[in-house]
């Protein structure tokens, strides 16, 4: 999908205005208004116009699309935390509205759970925490429909976009579709085929280009070690500014006029795919986001995903009777833990981390990604038990920080979220070490439980030092939160404090 399908691309010189003269506080809203017109009527009449001020440009706006609005519904209050759960899922549940021309939307056949607030279109890697919480929650149905929503994304676009807006298509997010198809309850055979069909479209994905590349190569999301290793970045396919975010995207520009613009926008859009937009992880000095530089990181936990979707595919294809294809991918998934196994662990701080291409060696930065390896289960017990004790250092009143870097960003301390808190807790189940998976959960569950007695809500994200809401990034922490009930749930019925509902199923949830 090229630029041109996006909304920047389809009404040009009218949607930068809108964005530059602030029409709307948040460059997202203009992105996803639902045009009245075709856009090419609406950009002629626009250019006839060219209403100079901001408040006739607003009418305009205002009468040739319609702008999407905040849901709100009315619940009752003072809810137990799993029943306020329970009851948000409905309110979250959206349904696809008909394609209109030169919407951003990308239509869906099944209905899906969006996380909340701003974020009012289903998101990838969200959705699989969203889907641990629905799965408890007894609805299986949504579960299944949200496995063919995304399954149907593969068929459409070739991969799972970043969310569902035209202008997010350009880019993934992080590959967890594997963990979500292990959540599907549908056992025939046709169903099984038709998730294998899925996976190896992602798996296709994330390898273009990776045929004949040269070591020392790079090409899209791939790249060929000076050892021949073949390991996997995020990135994007454009680099322009994003719709969503066109007025920050220019204006860092500007700030950062020593650098390519090209080259800067790809690195921020890069970082969306991460799912980490944005954190210290990805910049040259820790603080200034000018400085980022994600297209030169090998990412951690990107590439312990990867060999998890490769476990997945030959074991899918064992059990079909594709003995060649589960073979391939056999070797694929060995070939990739040794890769982790030697660029991307630092044996000074005794923990996984990201491999820096400029550098050619691991960073010695301590994220809550070092955790991806013992989820997947690609970690040597020696080394999650090393992993598992520098994770310590991050730990909080409130549970895991991101990272031990205040950067202001958000995907930095002092904030931790519930998919980062999910991930490490079921990693280091998975190796034995549930004393401090134990630990992890009752922390987080104590701040979670305590600021919805506090305040009713659910939120995106938490300050884990204060266990008040979290801070930072482009936006107003959001509440809802789809990530954050599913694994709320998910630890709460761990402790035995939820009516055993459909639990999930075992092999869903780790790598």
């Amino acid at each position: 999908m090229s630029a041109v399908d996006t909304p920047a691309g389809l009404f040009g010189p009218l949607f930068a205005a809108v964005q530059k003269e602030r029409v709307f506080p948040d460059s997202k809203t203009f992105a996803d208004a639902r045009p009245r017109r075709s856009p090419a009527a609406i950009v002629h009449d626009w250019q006839a116009q060219q209403p100079a001020s901001g408040d006739g440009l607003r009418r305009f706006v205002l009468d040739n699309f319609d702008v999407p609005q905040e849901r709100t519904a009315q619940q009752p209050d003072h809810l137990p935390l799993v029943a306020r759960i329970t009851a948000l899922w409905p309110l979250l549940t959206r349904v696809s509205d008909d394609p209109a021309p030169g919407s951003s939307e990308l239509w869906l056949p099944y209905s899906y759970v969006v996380p909340g607030g701003r974020f009012r279109e289903l998101y990838y890697w969200d959705s699989y925490f969203t889907m641990l919480g629905l799965a408890r929650s007894g609805r299986q149905d949504l579960v299944e429909n949200m496995v063919g929503n995304f399954g149907s994304l593969l068929d459409r676009i070739g991969h799972i976009p970043n969310g569902t807006r035209s202008y997010y298509a350009t880019r993934s997010h992080p590959p967890f579709f594997y963990l979500m198809a292990r959540l599907s309850r549908d056992e025939s055979v046709e169903g099984r085929r038709r998730r294998l069909g899925w996976m190896c479209k992602e798996y296709g994905f994330w390898m273009a280009g990776a045929d004949n590349l040269a070591p020392g190569g790079e090409a899209r999301r791939v790249v060929r070690l000076a050892d021949g290793a073949l390991l996997n970045r995020y990135w994007d396919d454009s680099d322009r500014p994003r719709d969503e975010s066109w007025r920050e995207d220019v204006a860092l520009a500007a700030e950062a006029s020593s650098r390519d613009a090209g080259e800067l926008w790809r690195d921020i859009r890069a970082a969306a795919e991460s799912g980490w937009d944005f954190s210290s992880r990805w910049l040259a000095d820790s603080r200034t986001l000018a400085t980022i530089r994600t297209t030169r990181m090998i990412p951690v936990d990107l590439n312990a995903l990867l060999f998890g979707l490769e476990q997945a595919i030959a074991e899918s294809a064992r059990a079909l009777g594709e003995m060649g294809l589960a073979g391939d991918f056999a070797a694929r998934a060995d070939f990739r833990a040794r890769a982790i196994a030697h660029h991307l662990w630092n044996e000074d701080g005794g923990h996984y981390s990201d491999f820096d291409l400029d550098s050619g060696h691991a960073s010695d930065q301590l994220t809550a990604a070092a955790a991806f390896p013992l989820f997947a289960g690609v970690a040597s017990a020696e080394r999650a038990r090393a992993t598992a004790a520098a994770l310590e250092r991050l730990l909080r009143l409130g549970g895991l920080m991101t990272t031990g870097c205040d950067s202001g960003q958000q995907w930095d301390a002092p904030n931790g979220w519930a998919p980062l808190q999910w991930i490490a807790i079921a990693g280091l189940r998975r190796y034995g070490e549930a004393g401090l998976a134990d630990d992890i959960a009752e922390r987080w569950l104590a701040m979670v439980e305590a600021h919805y007695d506090a305040t009713g809500q659910l939120l995106e994200k938490y300050d884990v030092v204060t266990c008040a809401a979290g801070s930072g990034g482009e936006y107003a922490t959001e509440t809802g939160f789809g990530w954050t009930n599913g694994v709320t749930l998910e630890l709460l019925a761990a402790r035995g404090d939820t009516p055993d509902v459909d639990a999930t199923l075992a092999g869903g949830i780790y790598g």
